[in-house]
């Protein structure tokens, strides 16, 4: 599973109607855009889908669409996490993993574990999974850091712990983990701006907000870093670099469903509590787009 787990995943935003229902019609033309944009893998239900604001039924729903859509062409990670490990473990219990080939699962956000906590924590996702699981450390979301040692430790002890997400932003920290890991285990980028330095260090790929709406484009660039071909990697990092920073300027995912609205995909629409970004935002995004 690690090998098809490299390169350029995206985390699929969720399109919204109006009155706030999904909108499985936009979902379509979303699927088939970046499935046809060349891209690795999926990951549905992340927090670029919203998943806090979607109920089980709803995410499942989203997942099982984009399975169909997408005609299995691509592995699909799938988004199950919490700061209740009961909870998670729970849920692992009652899902259907037809569809799923992996699972990303964030750190508890809010409760703060110790890094012992994060590791029973995932020892005990680990030990319920069927599929297996891929870590996400996000400390600017979740309030904790998984630190490189515990990410070790947890790729050593785990066989079915394959990746790590890393959005930390800790160039020392992604450091370690890729200099120590097991020669099994994945390493991802969880920030669209540091993908290409991240894979010149030993990173594999990307899981992409800004793949979304330009896959062909983040996916090529992915791809030529990985091959080692730096000057087509940089044209392309720095041809998407002011369109990727101001898509998250008022958080994520307003921003790149503004853009995905622009290109005529699905509405910009988000659940509360989020709302839809400024109109400055807006037409500073559009006028990136036209450039790119």
């Amino acid at each position: 599973m690690q090998n098809k787990l490299k390169g350029t995943g995206v985390a699929m935003v969720t399109p919204f109607r109006y009155d706030d229902s999904i909108d499985f019609n936009a979902l379509e033309k979303l699927t088939e855009h970046i499935v046809n944009g060349g891209v690795e893998f999926l990951v549905v239900m992340g927090t670029t889908g919203e998943n806090p604001t979607l109920t089980i039924q709803e995410q499942e729903a989203v997942l099982n669409y984009i399975a169909e859509v997408s005609d299995h062409k691509l592995p699909i990670v799938f988004g199950i996490g919490g700061n209740n490990t009961q909870a998670v473990i729970n849920r692992i219990k009652k899902t259907d993993f037809t569809n799923v080939d992996a699972i990303l699962s964030a750190a508890p956000y809010y409760n703060k574990p110790t890094q012992k906590g994060l590791y029973i924590h995932y020892k005990s996702i680990a030990g319920a999974s069927p599929v297996p699981v891929i870590l996400y450390n996000v400390p600017g979301r979740t309030s904790v850091n998984i630190s490189a040692e515990t990410t070790l430790k947890l790729a050593n002890d785990f066989e079915n712990i394959i990746a790590v997400k890393e959005a930390s932003g800790n160039f020392n920290q992604v450091m370690q983990i890729l200099k120590n890991k097991p020669d099994n285990f994945t390493v991802l980028s969880g920030d669209d701006t540091y993908t290409l330095p991240y894979i010149t260090l030993g990173m594999s790929g990307v899981i992409s907000v800004t793949a979304n709406a330009y896959p062909k484009e983040f996916s090529d660039m992915v791809r030529a870093a990985l091959k080692y071909d730096i000057k087509t990697a940089q044209k392309l990092h720095y041809k998407l670099l002011d369109f990727t920073n101001t898509l998250f300027s008022e958080g994520n995912p307003g921003g790149v469903k503004a853009a995905l609205e622009i290109l005529g995909i699905c509405k910009k629409f988000v659940r509360l509590p989020l709302a839809s970004v400024s109109r400055e935002t807006y037409e500073k995004i559009e006028a990136l787009m036209k450039n790119i």
